[in-house]
């Protein structure tokens, strides 16, 4: 590619240089963020298959050399090759070259979209794990138009270091030498945004197919199907300003409400009103934590898969059992499919608007009427009945035919078996982006009905952009054991150098067992063959003490993540199935709830800062400990600011079969460097940069604070959002100055969007032994203003009132 011409346009905030094989375009977006488009077309396509509307509105220097043409943001400077064309990426600041692109790639073909044309559809309706599903048999591919296919060619720097592209399954953490393929699948999230540990991150505007590769065939991200290659460059000095950079392009993740913070608790599945009511009536007679049932598929009559209109035999009553559950603060979450039954009223009604895709089962969620329709019948019983949030599950949604047989397929055949049909109902240009359209259409429309109410949709599948639109994605059907639990921890890193700040899972993993699919319960399927990802370890479920020593190590580690949830197949799943007051699994997630509530306050205000400042909640050491080699781990994070997880991610007391263990109950974990350590159970003091045995019995997570934080805590809430008259905790550890913002609001509106809310700044100065507290505005239920406060540093602590006015505490 030769450039043979430059051209500076638009308050010279775009460069538009001609190509000898198209036209390269260069769109100034802020001081450290340039978008590039390459087009073989006369003009660039104005669409975003992201829905990405920033404007170029930062001038771009732009020079001539003999060889090159240099383009210059404020932070980010782009130096293009006049005889190839080729990128080389630098800092303005140090002149350091951040990458290094080989080169692009469009080559033309056809895009498909399928159809029966004027014969009546042949469906094979079959009965699968993940849900029932439509297979037509006389789909006839037609050509729409020509796009392209595209790659982005790479040349990285020896030890440079990959991360991000979403969530898989493998456990990859550094995508150096590997393959990976971006498409949607139960256990997959795609999202087609790496971040590189040299100080930038890239975004593809492409809602088709991807993959990212780098082996002997080449180092490059590859487009399935687009109308240009069109990506995002943004560079950052830290791992923050990066994904900062991604959400000013993708949109701000909102605040879900504060009982999402909470424990909640599900599994596959309860059956009945009165069930859903007596697990929240028997978590309050024990006096353990819990803010959230959840009703997973099963309201629906049988043979209605999909219908959101329910069983009245089994719930003849929402309204008043969650009147009920709302009685004693417990907030409910029901599943809803994007795919019904035939014959059913949904479907009837959906059918009638012209409002199915292809596969005449599922919805078009890419349609604004069908979307709203979709909510209108969501609403008619579920929303209306009191149901406080969503589980929008089998938002892929075509994963069915990888969904099945004994073996596991090879990537590549499993790329090309889920993408294709990806590819016929959904469009090979966007077979992506599904979920994100079906998650717009019930965040908009609840907005709309209930202006005050805050969206929770958790869902399995997203994509770039899904965060503004009050999601919480979780990892799919997992299996149990201690590998995919070491893998989960890597996946959720992944998830957040990708940009999302809202991730969970399944404690204990959806799959328990080994056995064959007709033994499941459901009742829904009648394929008896064994099934590849049906993979459990651990054929007695809670009956198997080796099974409830994993439960719990996950459990342990769920508690610091963004949703902390249990849910599962095969076995149950309430705490007290896992043992009694007094034994040791019971007594550890009692525990360990107990601490997620401690810690309540501290979490909130993470997730008040996701919002205002494009925080992380469950942040690799990436983020805050760069420089540091041996920080380059993907079993360790930091939760929030201040406290570093160190999950135990091996058996300590009991083989599958329950089978006892003689083994050391400690654990060793990286404490990175630059910074003193406390342990967070015992208080013990130690200096960073060196490895270190903890104590790791079966009720405590090695749990480390930095040295001159500030972390609040309350006593022991039952409830998110109960307002106690105990004194809140501000516990500091003394080593170094620290300083802290208490985020405050409402919990459950909007309010947050136009400044009602409180951002507290505490700030520890280590020589003087001294907090300083700064103002606040507002008073909310939990609001700390007018109520006590405990100033604990070490064996130090003073009591105060906070009225709201910047206070001083000397201890």
């Amino acid at each position: 590619m030769r450039i043979e011409s430059s051209e500076a346009c638009q308050n010279r905030s775009i460069i538009k240089l001609k190509t000898s094989q198209g036209l390269l375009m260069l769109f100034g977006i802020t001081e450290n963020i340039i978008r590039c488009v390459y087009t073989k077309q006369e003009e660039i396509c104005l669409t975003s298959p992201l829905g990405i509307w920033v404007e170029a509105k930062t001038v771009l220097q732009l020079r001539e050399t003999k060889n090159a043409y240099i383009i210059a943001a404020g932070r980010v400077c782009l130096e293009v090759e006049k005889s190839t064309g080729r990128f080389t990426w630098r800092s303005q600041t140090n002149k350091k070259i951040l990458l290094q692109e080989a080169g692009k790639e469009l080559s033309e073909h056809p895009l498909m979209i399928y159809t029966t044309g004027e014969d009546e559809p042949i469906i094979n309706r079959v009965q699968t794990v993940d849900g029932e599903r439509n297979f037509v048999e006389n789909l006839k591919p037609v050509m729409d138009h020509m796009a392209y296919r595209g790659k982005i060619y790479f040349r990285w720097k020896e030890k440079e270091a990959i991360h991000g592209l979403g969530q898989g399954e493998e456990g990859i953490y550094n995508y150096r030498g590997n393959v990976q393929y971006l498409y949607q699948h139960n256990m997959r999230i795609p999202i087609p945004f790496f971040l590189s540990d040299q100080n930038y991150g890239i975004l593809a505007d492409c809602g088709s197919l991807m993959s990212f590769n780098d082996d002997n065939r080449g180092s490059y991200l590859y487009f399935d199907t687009a109308e240009q290659i069109d990506y995002y460059f943004i560079a950052g000095e830290t791992a923050d300003e990066i994904i900062a950079g991604y959400r000013t392009l993708t949109g701000k993740a909102v605040i879900l409400p504060k009982w999402a913070y909470g424990y909640v608790q599900s599994k596959e599945a309860y059956h009945t009103q009165e069930e859903l009511v007596k697990v929240a009536e028997e978590y309050r007679k024990r006096r353990i934590g819990l803010d959230c049932v959840v009703q997973d598929w099963n309201t629906w009559e049988d043979g209605a898969w999909g219908n959101k209109i329910v069983d009245k035999r089994r719930y003849p009553n929402l309204a008043e059992m969650n009147q009920k559950l709302h009685d004693m603060h417990v907030h409910s979450m029901v599943s809803v499919w994007p795919n019904m039954n035939a014959g059913t009223d949904n479907y009837e009604e959906m059918r009638a608007a012209g409002y199915l895709l292809n596969d005449y089962a599922t919805y078009d969620a890419f349609d604004e009427g069908a979307r709203e329709l979709y909510w209108k019948q969501a609403k008619k019983e579920l929303f209306s009945g009191g149901f406080d949030s969503w589980w929008c599950d089998s938002t892929e949604p075509f994963s069915g035919p990888d969904w099945n047989g004994e073996f596991l397929r090879e990537p590549w055949e499993r790329f090309c078996l889920v993408g294709n049909e990806h590819n016929k109902f959904l469009r090979a240009d966007r077979a992506n982006l599904y979920a994100v359209a079906h998650a717009k259409g019930i965040y908009e429309n609840q907005r709309k009905a209930a202006p005050k109410k805050r969206v929770l949709n958790l869902t399995r599948a997203g994509y770039a952009s899904i965060q503004k639109y009050g999601t919480m994605l979780w990892s799919g059907d997992i299996k149990a054991s201690w590998k995919t639990l070491k893998c989960q921890i890597t996946e959720g890193l992944n998830m957040a150098l990708s940009g999302m700040p809202y991730w969970t899972l399944d404690i204990g993993a959806f799959f328990t067992v080994n056995e064959k699919w007709q033994n499941r319960g459901c009742g829904c399927n009648k394929d008896s063959s064994p099934k590849w990802f049906w993979r459990g370890d651990y054929e007695e479920g809670v009956n198997d003490y080796g099974y409830r020593e994993l439960y719990v190590r996950w459990f342990e580690f769920a508690a610091f993540l963004p949703m902390f949830r249990s849910h599962g197949t095969d076995t149950p799943r309430e705490v007290w199935n896992f043992g009694n007051p007094g034994e040791m699994f019971y007594d550890a997630l009692v525990s360990t709830i107990q601490l997620r509530y401690r810690l309540m306050p501290y979490i909130y205000s993470m997730a008040g800062k996701v919002w205002l400042k494009n925080d992380t909640m469950m942040r690799p050491l990436l983020f805050d400990f760069p420089n540091d080699a041996g920080a380059a781990l993907d079993s360790e994070y930091m939760f929030g600011e201040s406290l570093l997880i160190c999950p135990v991610t091996d058996p300590m007391y009991y083989k599958r079969e329950s089978r006892k263990l003689e083994k050391d109950k400690t654990w060793n974990c990286y404490l990175p460097g630059g910074t003193y350590w406390y342990d967070f159970h015992t208080e013990k003091y130690y200096e960073g940069g060196r490895n270190v045995d903890i104590q790791a019995e079966i009720d405590r997570i090695p749990v480390f604070v930095r040295a001159g934080a500030i972390i609040p805590m309350e006593k022991q809430l039952q409830y998110a959002q109960e307002a106690v008259d105990t004194a809140l905790e501000i516990h500091i550890y003394p080593g170094g100055d620290g300083e802290y913002e208490l985020y405050e609001d409402a919990g459950d509106d909007y309010g947050y969007e136009e400044g009602h809310y409180n951002l507290i700044s505490m700030s520890w100065n280590d020589e003087k032994q001294e907090l300083a507290i700064g103002s606040s505005a507002y008073d909310f239920p939990q609001s700390i203003r007018g109520r006590k406060c405990i100033a604990v540093a070490g064996e130090k602590c003073k009591e105060f009132v906070y009225q709201g006015e910047e206070v001083r505490i000397c201890l």
